[in-house]
């Protein structure tokens, strides 16, 4: 697959256990809080009709740049890349399933997120909520690593505004967008 990078072995990385910091999300409605995308737009997730599909992130690397020391230890850290390529490789699959929307947030800013949506070749957009507006409106589970505040790795199932579903904790990150199809398609 095109940017895609090594998976790692994650038996060797240590799984998010669930701490119950997203079981007040489902049912929420979610505020208008415009956020800036790779798009070079704003998107007010509130405002989107239809399905949205929104997967939180801690924060991508970038190719040479070592990651934050002991960041394969503190867990569900590790993974944004193959959890962003999941989705990139699912996305058909997430349409069919009748997600209208689909994008990953994280609080990144644009400028930093713009680089991992073209070395990735995401068929859509990154969300950034370097201010933690969105963060904060929700209360989403947030964890610190080196002055940042980051998000924990979550998924937001939103239908016309309201939260539907929530998956948390996600683990292994590779394996999201599966869930949420699997999810969203009826059994048969």
């Amino acid at each position: 697959m095109v940017g895609t990078t090594d998976t790692p072995d994650w038996s060797t990385i240590p799984a998010p256990q669930d701490d119950g910091a997203a079981s007040h999300l489902p049912g929420l409605t979610l505020p208008s809080i415009p956020l800036p995308s790779t798009g070079g737009s704003t998107v007010d997730l509130a405002k989107l009709t239809g399905r949205t599909i929104v997967y939180a992130y801690p924060r991508t690397g970038k190719p040479g740049l070592p990651n934050p020391p002991g960041w394969d230890m503190i867990p569900g850290a590790r993974g944004c890349t193959p959890q962003s390529c999941a989705f990139r490789d699912h996305f058909a699959e997430l349409q069919a399933a009748g997600a209208r929307h689909v994008f990953g947030l994280s609080t990144q800013d644009s400028a930093y997120q713009r680089e991992a949506a073209g070395r990735l070749h995401l068929p859509f957009a990154l969300l950034s909520d370097e201010h933690l507006s969105l963060a904060h409106a929700l209360r989403l589970p947030t964890f610190q690593v080196e002055e940042m505040t980051l998000l924990k790795r979550c998924t937001l199932i939103v239908a016309d505004g309201v939260i539907e579903y929530v998956l948390y904790p996600v683990f292994p990150p590779d394996q999201n967008a599966r869930d949420v199809i699997a999810l969203l398609t009826p059994a048969r």
